[in-house]
C-alpha cells in the first residue's frame, strides 16, 4: 500500500473519532446539568484544558461561557480540533482514497460533514436541542463505523483505520478523565461528596460506560471508575483495550509475529506502553497522581503517533 494512501486512511479514522469525542466532552456538562444542584454552576473553562484548546480559544474568545466554548469546540474553523475541522479533514482523506474505501462510506461521510457544516451556529439553541444534536453526531458517527464494518475487506487498509481510530480513542479517554481533574468544586472538603461522584458519573455517561461499569462494580467509587476506564481489557472505550487494539493492528500491518518481538520502532513504543498499562494498578495511578498518570500516558501516545509517522508515513523517496 502506498504510504500517501495509508496516511489519509489512518488520519481520516482519527479525525472522526475525535470529532465523536469532541460532541462526547460536551456531553460531560449537559449529563451534569441534570444532576447538579441549583447552586453549584456549570463550568466550561475545564474542556478546553483537558482538550489542551484553552490557549488557542484565549487567542479568540474573552470568556469561557457556555456558547463561546461550544461555538469553539463545534463549529470553529479556526479550530483545527473542532467538530466541523475534524469532519472536514476526514472528508477530504477520504476524498483522496476514493479507490480504497466503500461507496457507502465516502456516502455517509459526505452527507455527514455536510449536515453539520450547514448547521447554523448562531442559532440560539435550548440545552434539549443542544444535547439532540451532539446525539446525533455520535450516532452519525456510529454508522459509519458500522458501514465499514460491513463493507470493507480486512486487510492494510482497515488496520490501518483501526491503528488511527483506537489510538485516538485511547488519548481521549483520558482526557475525558481529565475533565473530572480540572473540574473545581466549590470546596476542598467536597472531594468524594456526591458532588463529587455526580461529576465522576458524568464522566462515565459521557463515554458510554455507566451502564457496564455498574454491572461490574456494586459501588461508583473514583477508584473503579479509574480501573475500570484506564486498565480494562474488555471495555472498548477503556484505554488498555484501545491500546491492545491498535497494538494488534499494527503487527498486523507489518506481518510480525507478536509473540516474537517487534520489528520496528512504531511497534516498539506501542509494545512498551501497552505492557505498561497491562501490569498497573489503580493504587499505581493514584499513587503517581491521576492527572500526572494522564499527562505521562498522553505525551506517551504523542510518541507513538510520531513513530508510526516514521515508520510507515515519511517514507523517503529512492535515490538513484
Amino acid at each position: 500500500m502506498l504510504s500517501r494512501v495509508a496516511n489519509s486512511v489512518y488520519w481520516m479514522h482519527r479525525y472522526i473519532e475525535r470529532a465523536e469525542n469532541y460532541a462526547r466532552f460536551m456531553s460531560v456538562n449537559f449529563n451534569l446539568a441534570l444532576d447538579l444542584p441549583p447552586n453549584v454552576n456549570q463550568q466550561w473553562e475545564p474542556l478546553l484544558i483537558a482538550t489542551a484548546d484553552n490557549y488557542l480559544f484565549d487567542k479568540y474568545y474573552k470568556q469561557p461561557t457556555r456558547e463561546n466554548v461550544i461555538h469553539f469546540m463545534t463549529f470553529e474553523k479556526r479550530n483545527p480540533n473542532s467538530i466541523v475541522s475534524c469532519l472536514s479533514n476526514a472528508r477530504e482523506n477520504a476524498r483522496t482514497i476514493r479507490e480504497v474505501i466503500s461507496k457507502e462510506m465516502w456516502e455517509h461521510l459526505n452527507q455527514f460533514y455536510l449536515k453539520v457544516r450547514e448547521t447554523s451556529p448562531k442559532q440560539q439553541w435550548g440545552e434539549v436541542q443542544t444535547q439532540s444534536f451532539f446525539t446525533d453526531i455520535r450516532n452519525d458517527t456510529q454508522l459509519f463505523y458500522g458501514i465499514i464494518d460491513a463493507t470493507i475487506t480486512r486487510n492494510e487498509a482497515w488496520h490501518f483505520g483501526r491503528l488511527g481510530r483506537f489510538l485516538e480513542r485511547a488519548d481521549k479517554t483520558s482526557r475525558f478523565l481529565d475533565v473530572k481533574y480540572f473540574t473545581l468544586l466549590p470546596e476542598i472538603e467536597a472531594v468524594g461528596s456526591t458532588l463529587d461522584l455526580m461529576i465522576w458519573s458524568a464522566v462515565l455517561k459521557s463515554v458510554s460506560a455507566y451502564n457496564m461499569h455498574r454491572q461490574q462494580y456494586r459501588s461508583l467509587t473514583p477508584s473503579s471508575i479509574v480501573e475500570f476506564l484506564i486498565l480494562d481489557k474488555m471495555f472498548p472505550r477503556a484505554v488498555a483495550h484501545c491500546i491492545r487494539q491498535a497494538e494488534l493492528s499494527l503487527y498486523e500491518i507489518s506481518g510480525n509475529n507478536i509473540s516474537h518481538g517487534f520489528g520496528n520502532i512504531a511497534e516498539r513504543t506501542l509494545s512498551k506502553l501497552r505492557a505498561e498499562i497491562e501490569f498497573t494498578e489503580t493504587a499505581d495511578v493514584f499513587k503517581t497522581g491521576l492527572h500526572q498518570y494522564l499527562d505521562h500516558f498522553q505525551t506517551r501516545t504523542n510518541e507513538i503517533g510520531a513513530s508510526i509517522f516514521e515508520t510507515y508515513f515519511d517514507l523517503k523517496p529512492i535515490e538513484v
